[in-house]
């Protein structure tokens, strides 16, 4: 091996041992107006899951506490849908504030190959906006039920150093939760962040109002509010009422006149 092929092997030899230089992610979500702030208030998120619980206790609350937008969350990788409410275009991610409760608003879920990214890029914001703690609202399978409880807390570490709920019945440690509400909590637990989730026993196999009606009532009272959650039982006993009808006229027989 000659001078110059021996200086070649050396060189390329020496750069393999320098440490590998890390590329800063890029960051594919952001929040408008640039530099939003929550401080002080406890923040409710809900989202598209197991009896739609946790959205429609956002969105309910939204409205019976008279929330205002506060800023949008942008996030690259979000699904293209917008709708109008009261006026104007819904975006998928919204803050709603009202007094010391801040309330984000999840109308789609996002792109499933993306979902961790979003998740983690959004409990990493929180963190940052000033927010005191975080109640996070889910579904959980009716089915699992073993007492007379209408929902179950989880907390994270900090939560439950912080004095917890030791008076609520807690989610029992031989069960999991599954997504967005387990994605924020694993990150919120990871960073020592204070939060829970109140999840609310609901059906499987579609929208449960009642599920909702139950999760602000624990919400109310942790946080001291008022809300009439008539409309939610109201809207649980149209779907339970339609639900009985459809139950019955598949039980006539297949020859019936009747319709």
């Amino acid at each position: 091996m000659g001078y110059a092929e021996a200086c070649e092997y050396g060189n390329t030899k020496a750069l393999s041992l320098r440490p590998e230089r890390k590329v800063p992610k890029p960051i594919s979500l952001k929040v408008i107006p640039e530099g939003s702030r929550l401080n002080g208030t406890s923040l409710i998120a809900g989202f598209h899951g197991i009896g739609a619980t946790g959205y429609w206790t956002v969105k309910f609350l939204i409205t019976e506490l008279k929330a205002q937008r506060k800023c949008f969350i942008d996030y690259e990788y979000a699904p293209a849908v917008a709708s109008q409410l009261d006026g104007r275009i819904a975006t998928p991610y919204e803050i709603y504030v009202a007094g010391d409760l801040s309330m984000l608003k999840a109308e789609v879920s996002p792109v499933r190959e993306r979902e961790n990214e979003f998740y983690r890029q959004l409990a990493d914001w929180i963190m940052g906006s000033g927010v005191k703690e975080v109640a996070l609202v889910g579904g959980l399978d009716e089915a699992l039920r073993n007492d007379e409880s209408r929902y179950k807390i989880a907390m994270t570490s900090a939560y439950a150093a912080s004095g917890g709920l030791t008076s609520e019945p807690i989610f029992e440690e031989d069960r999991m939760i599954v997504g967005p509400v387990a994605s924020l909590l694993n990150t919120f637990e990871m960073h020592s962040f204070p939060a829970l989730a109140v999840l609310a026993y609901s059906n499987t196999e579609r929208v449960d109002p009642r599920a909702a009606a139950s999760a602000v009532e624990f919400l109310s009272k942790k946080y001291g509010f008022v809300a009439n959650t008539g409309p939610l039982i109201k809207g649980a006993e149209v779907i339970e009422s339609e639900l009985k009808m459809i139950e019955e006229k598949e039980k006539r027989p297949a020859g019936s006149v009747y319709s």
